[in-house]
C-alpha cells in the first residue's frame, strides 16, 4: 500500500519533471526572464496538489552566458534557474528545491511534514 507521504513525494517529482522537460530549451533573455518565470510557475501550479511554485531565473548566470555570445538570448537550462515547490496531498506537505550541485540541476526534497 502506498502511503500519503510517498504519494506526496511522487506528486512533487511529477511536477519537477514537467517543469524541467517542458521548459528546457526555451529561448530566454534578460528581457524575457521575469515573464518566463511567471509562465513556468503558473503552468505547474495548475497541476493537482500543487500549493505554490517559485521559479527564479539567475540573472548573473544568464548575463555571463550572453557576454560570451553573439546572440541576445540563450536556451533555458537548469544552470539558469532555481525552483521551489510546495505540494499538499491529503494533509502531507512536501517542500522541494532545484538548484545546481556539482554542475547538475539537482531536484530534491527539503521536507515532508
Amino acid at each position: 500500500m502506498v502511503t500519503d507521504p510517498q504519494t506526496a513525494c511522487f506528486e512533487a517529482g511529477i511536477k519537477f519533471g514537467t517543469l524541467y522537460h517542458q521548459f528546457a530549451g526555451t529561448p530566454v533573455s534578460p528581457d524575457s526572464a521575469r515573464s518566463l518565470e511567471r509562465a513556468m510557475a503558473e503552468a505547474i501550479e495548475n497541476q493537482p496538489h500543487c500549493e505554490s511554485v517559485s521559479v527564479h531565473i539567475l540573472d548573473d548566470a544568464l548575463d555571463a552566458e550572453l557576454a560570451e555570445s553573439a546572440a541576445d538570448y540563450t536556451e533555458l537550462t537548469g544552470r539558469f534557474m532555481e525552483v521551489e515547490m510546495e505540494i499538499d496531498y491529503e494533509g502531507v506537505r512536501v517542500r522541494t528545491r532545484m538548484e545546481m550541485e556539482d554542475g547538475y540541476p539537482l531536484m530534491k526534497l527539503v521536507s515532508v511534514e
